[in-house]
């Protein structure tokens, strides 16, 4: 027990001036093992916030050792970072000292998740925009001979000075409590990681899995979970795939139980469909199904993003499929589509929960046969029936609203700026850091619940959503007549709901609206599940007897006699 104590940690205060100032110099290096960084544009906005009115925001825990010359990447910052004896390895605060450095630096990296400017006229941050006076970006106000001279060159905001210099105070002389453990030992340091993020909340089974198996050598691509997830959005466009559904995938190409114990994953002892894979292939050919897998969604399916997927077990059972069946007929290709969207009517709740229907959809597909694996597919759905989802109020991460969204978005909606249908690309863009679709839907009639459907039209904030509104009551003048009314129709708008809506019944113009959005998912799904037709597998799948061969190649023979 004597063996894996240390020496107790010395406290001390950082000022932020201080602690910026060691990370970009090389002073702060983070250990292989550390989660990755994971926060958002709303999270460093809510940390400098608490900075600025002086709320704690925790203290960081570090430990001091001997760290190499070596490049750096701490964010979106690359550091040149020379041989230190003392080195500080970050164990707890990863998260916030990699968003205080980017947000404050004066490296333009262009990554939005660290863009802030702070609007000296409303007091609060925000994120950059041109040309606007009253916004000044935070690393302007971080240095103080930059904020001075950016009030030279804007004398129409002199007015804010005081604000700016307020600001500018409470971030510099602002400080973090830190522990600086002192310990050449990485096993102590791997424990205290472990005990420091088990005290609160639990690290998730993905992140368990990329402290065991991700690749440290920087030799393979990609090296952990969340880098998959950012190879398939700069292909596809597709979105934030979450790091457990990323894991799933892998798992269920290895073998159909998804939720089986990952300590013992690349035993030899354990058998698994790619024996004697090692966690780098894994990764990769696991990276290589889920690619397959959302082109499939996207080209084949109608699902362009990830926020608008029903289920995400759904994704990891296509994951295995395209594993060991990455080339289907197209015959299969249709019937796949089939089972992928009887399963989004169906739900997983007929199968008592999404790991058990992950679990049973998984069993379904086997390596030895594309054909039949497919057909277990549609056989595990047989009984079920199908049922349109509700077509009342719209919540975003609701699977009915996402199927909805789905069948909104085949009717291609059009733009209100040029009358142009919105492409997948401009999607992708928009919603590129968002788990769900909200951000793209928004009201026709101000001041009426923003959650009924019948009053949500997808939006991607080409203009303003007034001048947007107004399109619906009034034909702007550059759009011709018959683009008009295909803008119209492409938001399921239908003519006696423009009646409706111009004379204020407006009742009457979401019964309509909902009527037309009714019969517009029915339609999709009709179109997607194809249940009113047989699900016949590839005609090369099919048996044929040796005698009837023959007797088809007589008739042949004496049809050319």
């Amino acid at each position: 027990m004597s063996g894996s104590q240390i020496r107790p940690p010395n406290a001390r205060t950082y000022s932020l001036d201080d602690l910026v100032a060691t990370i970009l110099k090389g002073g702060v290096r983070i250990p292989d093992f550390q989660r990755r960084f994971r926060w958002q544009w709303e999270d460093v906005r809510r940390l400098m916030d608490s900075i600025v009115r002086g709320y704690p925001i925790g203290s960081i825990l570090l430990w001091q050792r001997a760290a190499v010359r070596q490049k750096l990447v701490i964010g979106a910052i690359h550091i040149e970072a020379p041989k230190d004896d003392k080195a500080l390895w970050v164990v707890d605060g990863q998260q916030r000292l990699t968003s205080l450095a980017n947000a404050l630096s004066s490296e333009d990296s262009g990554d939005p998740r660290f863009s802030l400017s702070y609007d000296l006229a409303r007091q609060s941050f925000a994120k950059p925009a041109k040309e606007q006076s009253h916004l000044i970006e935070l690393p302007v106000i971080f240095d103080l001979q930059k904020l001075l001279k950016w009030f030279s060159e804007h004398p129409e905001s002199i007015q804010y000075l005081e604000e700016a210099t307020r600001i500018a105070k409470a971030i510099r002389q602002y400080t973090i409590p830190a522990y600086i453990v002192d310990q050449e030992n990485d096993q102590a340091l791997k424990e205290i990681f472990d005990r420091v993020n088990n005290y609160g909340k639990r690290m998730t089974h993905a992140e368990v899995f990329h402290a065991l198996y991700a690749s440290t050598t920087g030799k393979s691509k990609p090296k952990n979970l969340e880098d998959i997830s950012l190879d398939i959005n700069a292909e596809f466009l597709f979105g934030d795939i979450d790091s457990d559904t990323i894991l799933r995938s892998i798992l269920a190409r290895r073998a159909a139980n998804v939720t089986r114990d990952i300590r013992t994953e690349f035993d030899d002892s354990v058998s698994r469909d790619f024996p004697g894979e090692t966690p780098e292939q894994a990764y990769v050919e696991g990276g290589k199904a889920l690619e397959r897998a959302v082109a499939f969604l996207q080209q084949e399916a109608g699902v362009p993003h990830f926020s608008f997927l029903s289920y995400r077990y759904l994704l990891v059972v296509l994951a295995r499929f395209f594993s060991h069946h990455p080339n289907p007929s197209p015959r299969n290709v249709e019937l796949l589509k089939r089972w992928f969207w009887r399963a989004a009517v169906i739900g997983p709740e007929v199968f008592s929960g999404w790991t058990q229907a992950s679990r049973i959809l998984c069993a379904q597909v086997t390596p030895e046969s594309e054909t039949d694996s497919v057909q277990h597919l549609l056989g595990s759905l047989a009984e079920y029936k199908l049922a349109l989802p509700s077509i009342k109020k719209f919540k975003s991460t609701a699977s009915g609203s996402r199927i909805i969204l789905c069948a909104m978005w085949s009717l291609g909606p059009r733009s209100f700026l040029d009358g142009k249908p919105y492409t997948q690309d401009e999607m992708g863009q928009l919603l590129e850091d968002r788990r769900t679709a909200r951000s793209i839907v928004s009201t026709i009639v101000p001041r009426n619940d923003p959650a009924l459907i019948a009053n949500c039209f997808v939006f991607f904030e080409e203009t303003s959503i007034e001048s947007a509104r107004e399109c619906f009551l009034v034909k702007p003048q550059c759009i011709g007549e018959p683009t008009w009314h295909e803008l119209l129709k492409s938001h399921s708008i239908s003519e006696q709901a423009m009646i409706n809506l111009a004379s204020n019944k407006i009742d009457g113009f979401f019964e309509c609206r909902e009527e037309s959005l009714g019969r517009q998912t029915a339609s999709f799904l009709n179109s997607m599940t194809a249940a009113d037709f047989e699900d016949t597998p590839p005609l090369q799948s099919l048996a044929i007897d040796e005698d009837i061969e023959e007797q088809a190649d007589d008739l042949a023979g004496e049809g050319h006699g």
